[in-house]
């Protein structure tokens, strides 16, 4: 999935009614397009008796062109109407040509009923970009998955199950690139025995191309002026309904905070244990973290989990509401240091990406926006911010369904039936349905995850006082390092980086190295905040030969290694899987913005739930990567991807 800019909708408005130019119709009915979506997709996916008796937690909608978000903005409305409290509603558009803000604003103002839900959905609907993106509401309880781009392309990489199909792109006589083979044929690969379907069209290549993927179809009465549609079920093996137990989440750092909050926000009851007597103590205990994405010129599954982590992030913090004391979006302004950085930034600038997500300034704007002068021209983000780490990790396991286990080492993993048990020594910590590694290098010492690579890794941050009486840094700056603006009165920059050095001593060199950074990123500020004599921290990160996270279930690597498959099998069902054992480790400096999105990509594996990314991303994160390719299976990373059913 290449993070490339997708186009805007090329919107007209006939009649104050929204057009679409480039396929040349209507994007709802001009007599009532709220009345149309209702039947068509709400009333013959039989939605409201289907809520109403909802057995299992989780309901996933799949939709072929999101347009204006009607559909949407309608089943959200009914599923508070009909639906268990405790359910939740998992809603996956994929558009191919998204309206921009304000255009999506005007045509929603059509629908005066609507707008508590519409004024939801434009507070969160900034910088859309290519590929997923995850739009949380209710405070989980509604979910809108995004996907931009075409949908032959996503649609192959969704990880989900269907429960309904809403099929609303336009008509086939004006879009038939979307209308092909390919489409059913991915409905039935993620459709199962009670899933169903509607559409507006009752086109003969739209009703024949369904029934040959294996769909029964029914041509029923159309709404107003259309005479007829299509609606009809899947014939598939039923799913097994997926019910939240007890967890155990063992690391209080970022990635294990993250990853309680996941689960607890689908009704896991969670226990958090910590070795330290707080949380947040090693690689997530630093003053100030900071919170921005590191975008390649090209595409590369580091550079795609960054951006897509970095909006699921300031999403996350938009929810938990820190004070901005603990949390500022300050913006962030990457500085074009060299020629080499110089051409990745106007590659960027080139590709087209919204002005919500980033735009170049020269280097006097640059400077005015920094608030100090500045050597260099900049990307600017404007929503990039900094956090402090402890503060979020708070918030995160504050939930009242997570248990904190401080001042406690877990040393041991035992499989007991169905069910983990984790020891302290000789001692019996607790016993849960799931376990999820998240304590950063230490994964390595469990014996089920010592075939893990991972890598340790020092840094060692920077603070300097602000100076009283000169101008303070507004923004974030970086280039290969980064300085915060002044929090609590001192600046922070790093952090240094020694692969294999796992002591934890403050050292002067590196202290050097960052001031020397600091020289090239402003040498005024960095004059004018000298002499002074940086206090600081190191701590030990934990990264992969890839620097890549190591993120989904774990595999026993002994009997993988004893008796191997034949590279042809299928992942799901010939490799030796631990069921119930995960792991969410190896973020390196980056776990503010990847662990959080790894946390939910996890959730929603373990309950089935339509991935927050795409299938190659989750494979590309595949813990158990390293192993299989030592072994000549590289086709079966899949991890995530998939992971059979618990």
């Amino acid at each position: 999935m290449s993070i490339q800019p997708h186009s805007q909708a090329m919107l007209e408005w006939h009649e104050g009614q929204p057009y679409s130019a480039h396929f040349g119709d209507v994007y709802f009915s001009r007599e009532s397009g709220l009345e149309e979506t209702r039947h068509v997709f709400l009333h013959h996916n039989q939605l409201a008796e289907r809520w109403q008796s909802l057995s299992h937690k989780t309901f996933t909608i799949v939709e072929t062109g999101f347009g204006t978000g009607l559909n949407f903005l309608c089943a959200w409305q009914l599923w508070e109407q009909t639906a268990p409290a405790d359910a939740r509603l998992h809603f996956v558009s994929i558009e191919k040509f998204p309206l921009n803000h304000a255009d999506l604003a005007r045509a929603l103002d059509l629908w005066p009923e609507l707008r508590q839900y519409s004024q939801a959905l434009l507070t969160q609907y900034h910088q859309i970009v290519p590929g997923w993106q995850r739009l949380v509401f209710c405070q989980g309880r509604v979910q809108l998955t995004l996907l931009v781009g075409d949908v032959l392309e996503l649609l192959p990489r969704l990880s989900s199950r269907a429960d309904a199909w809403f099929l609303d792109g336009f008509a086939p006589s004006r879009n038939p690139d979307m209308w092909q083979d390919g489409l059913f044929t991915q409905m039935a690969m993620f459709s199962h025995q009670h899933t169903t379907f509607a559409t507006f069209t009752s086109a003969g290549v739209v009703k024949r191309g369904l029934q040959a993927a294996g769909f029964e179809v029914n041509k029923v009465a159309g709404h107003g002026r259309k005479r007829e549609m299509l609606c009809g079920t899947f014939a598939r093996h039923e799913r097994p309904a997926i019910q939240a137990g007890r967890a155990i989440v063992i690391g209080g750092g970022i990635a294990g905070t993250a990853t309680s909050y996941a689960l607890a926000e689908r009704g896991w009851r969670v226990n958090l244990i910590e070795q330290e007597s707080a949380l947040a103590q090693h690689a997530s205990g630093n003053p100030v973290g900071v919170l921005y994405p590191k975008l390649a010129r090209n595409d590369v599954p580091l550079s795609r989990l960054s951006l897509t982590g970095y909006l699921h992030s300031l999403q996350l913090l938009q929810r938990l509401a820190l004070d901005q004391a603990s949390h500022m979006r300050c913006g962030m302004l990457q500085l074009a240091f060299d020629e080499q950085e110089f051409e990745r930034c106007q590659r960027l600038v080139a590709q087209g990406f919204s002005a919500e997500l980033l735009y170049w300034m020269e280097k006097d704007e640059a400077s005015e926006m920094a608030g100090v002068p500045l050597s260099h021209g900049a990307l600017f983000f404007p929503e990039a911010g900094w956090v402090k780490p402890q503060a979020y990790c708070a918030a995160l396991a504050q939930h009242s369904n997570i248990t904190q286990t401080l001042s406690t080492h877990a040393t041991e993993l035992r499989q007991c039936g169905n069910s983990w048990q984790v020891w302290a020594g000789g001692q019996l910590l607790d016993e849960a349905d799931i376990v999820v590694i998240a304590n950063a290098g230490q994964a390595a010492n469990f014996a089920q995850t010592r075939h893990l690579l991972l890598e340790q890794v020092r840094g060692q941050i920077s603070q300097l006082k602000q100076i009283t009486g000169m101008p303070a840094l507004r923004t974030l700056l970086c280039t290969d390092g980064y300085i915060s603006p002044p929090v609590d009165g001192s600046y922070c920059l790093g952090a240094t980086f020694v692969p294999g050095d796992t002591t934890t001593t403050v050292r002067a060199e590196e202290h050097q190295q960052n001031l020397e950074m600091l020289h090239r990123m402003a040498p005024a500020l960095h004059a004018a905040l000298m002499p002074q004599m940086p206090t600081g921290r190191a701590a030990i990160r934990c990264t992969s030969p890839d620097y890549l996270p190591l993120v989904g279930p774990v595999l026993d690597a002994e009997i993988l290694e004893s008796k191997p498959p034949r590279y042809t099998a299928d992942p799901a069902s010939n490799l030796p899987w631990l069921p119930g054992l995960y792991v969410n480790t190896g973020h390196g400096s980056k776990g503010l913005t990847t662990a959080p999105i790894a946390a939910e990509m996890l959730a929603c594996a373990i309950h089935q739930e339509p991935a927050p990314v795409d299938s190659e991303l989750l494979a590309a994160l595949d813990p158990n990567r390293f192993l299989l390719r030592k072994l000549g299976l590289k086709r079966m990373v899949r991890g995530l991807a998939c992971y059979p059913l618990r």
